[in-house]
């Protein structure tokens, strides 16, 4: 009996394998798993797919760290410096710092305006540095509105005294014409009362006597009216003057206020460079420009003469002995390193100051004049001068950084491909910067720069020394 009901719950099983049959009561549980399909084997499992993904691993990591490596040496090399040996002229020579001015230049400064004794004045259009402008041309122009504003008013007053003269002019003609008339009147009845005064033979004793008074009355007003005619005149003058004090016044104010507004616009005394001048403001030292605020007399910028300029060097005490008027001098500009200028040194002061750490140690001006123009050169720019001591023609120049001192001996490390090889010179002659070789290596060969370098040997010392 159970084997049969066992049988039946596996066969129900099978025939529906999610579901579970529940025995009757009182027969025992069973649990019927269902029956899974065969898979197939992990290929996981097997080792020659482990050895493979290690083997492709492995290759890998080899590439990446082939090119890391070959990265690191082009990297090496491209950052290292290198330098060409040279067949050319070897100057010694020394280093003066200075600053590049002009030896022709016109200062320019805000203007000092007539009746004017504070307040600033705003910059409404600049010319840039660099600019060059001809004698006349318009350089740099200030707000004009306050003394155009206040010509047009000196003009209006002045033209109102015209008016006013005129029109008293032309009324004191007319009270001189009644007065003339006046006096011509009464000139007439003086000779009127002279007249019957003759004629008083033949009139009565009473009638001679009013012909008298009428002749006396007569004088005597015409005396009245010409010494009120005269000042009448000197009345009428005084107040002429007058209103011609105030017109030429005003004039004054007018002519002072269009002079202020002329004043405002400032024009290149001669043919030049422009060159602006700093300042320094809240964001820091910079050049002036269009909108700013300027005191009078403040200095504002410089016209220059491109084709005339020169260094003002201060040299110190140790170097003033080897330099000389007249000789050649290379000068480079900091700001531009690759323009190299030919000059000469033009004059050289006979009396030292004193120099800023120590009072014993003294430093002389120099001035270098610069042949040649360029666009770049103005003026301010600070300037290296190399001075000419001595020049030996035709050998082999090398910078000093590629020497190596070591064990009494001198080296350098020629390029050859992607390798270098150290090589024994001979060093004849060495100042600060280059060195002559002579021999042991070739015009043409590639030196390593920079390269570790011990002290030079006693004999390399007196070499330098001997040169500087």
């Amino acid at each position: 009996m159970q084997e049969s009901i066992s049988q039946r719950a596996i066969t129900e099983a099978e025939a529906h394998p999610a579901r579970t049959v529940a025995p009757s009561p009182g027969e025992p549980r069973l649990s019927v798993q269902p029956r899974r399909a065969p898979t197939a084997p992990s290929p996981w499992r097997r080792p020659w797919v482990w050895i493979s993904v290690l083997v492709v691993i492995a290759a890998v990591v080899a590439f990446a760290m082939i090119r890391r490596t070959q990265s690191g040496a082009q990297t090496g090399t491209e950052t290292q410096r290198t330098a060409r040996v040279e067949k050319k002229d070897f100057i010694h020579s020394v280093r003066v710092a200075g600053t590049v001015e002009a030896v022709e230049s016109h200062s320019i400064s805000a203007p000092r305006l007539a009746g004017q004794t504070s307040g600033q004045l705003t910059i409404t259009k600049l010319l840039l540095t660099g600019t060059h402008v001809h004698k006349g041309d318009l350089l740099v122009e200030f707000d004009r509105q306050v003394q155009v504003r206040n010509a047009q008013d000196r003009e209006a007053d002045y033209n109102d005294f015209l008016r006013q003269i005129d029109k008293l002019r032309a009324t004191q003609d007319a009270a001189r014409a009644v007065d003339d008339a006046d006096l011509k009147a009464q000139v007439d009845l003086v000779r009127n009362a002279e007249l019957e005064v003759k004629r008083s033979e033949v009139q009565s004793q009473i009638q001679a006597e009013k012909n008298k008074e009428n002749l006396d009355e007569a004088n005597a007003k015409l005396k009245q009216l010409r010494d009120t005619y005269d000042l009448k005149r000197i009345s009428d003058k005084a107040a002429l003057h007058v209103l011609e004090i105030q017109r030429d016044s005003s004039r004054l104010a007018m002519q002072h206020a269009r002079d202020n507004s002329e004043k405002l616009a400032i024009k290149s005394p001669a043919d030049g460079l422009v060159v602006i001048n700093s300042t320094f403001q809240s964001s820091g030292i910079r050049d002036w420009q269009e909108g700013d605020d300027i005191g009078p007399g403040g200095p504002l910028l410089q016209v220059v003469n491109p084709n005339s300029m020169r260094v003002r060097a201060s040299v110190n005490q140790q170097d003033i002995p080897e330099i000389t008027e007249g000789q050649r001098v290379s000068i480079r500009l900091d700001a531009y390193p690759d323009l190299v200028f030919q000059g000469r040194a033009d004059q050289v002061t006979a009396i030292g100051v004193q120099g800023n750490f120590s009072a014993k140690v003294h430093t002389f001006t120099v001035l270098f004049m610069i042949e040649g123009a360029n666009p770049n050169l103005l003026p301010d720019l600070s300037a290296a001068v190399d001075v000419e001591l001595e020049r030996t023609p035709n050998v082999l120049v090398v910078p000093r950084d590629t020497l190596i001192h070591r064990d009494s001996k001198t080296f350098v490390r020629v390029v050859n491909g992607s390798s270098s090889q150290e090589r024994e010179v001979k060093v004849s002659k060495m100042d600060d910067a280059d060195a002559v070789i002579a021999s042991g290596i070739n015009a043409g060969d590639t030196l390593l720069r920079g390269t570790e370098t011990s002290a030079p040997s006693p004999a390399m010392q007196a070499v330098s020394t001997a040169h500087n």
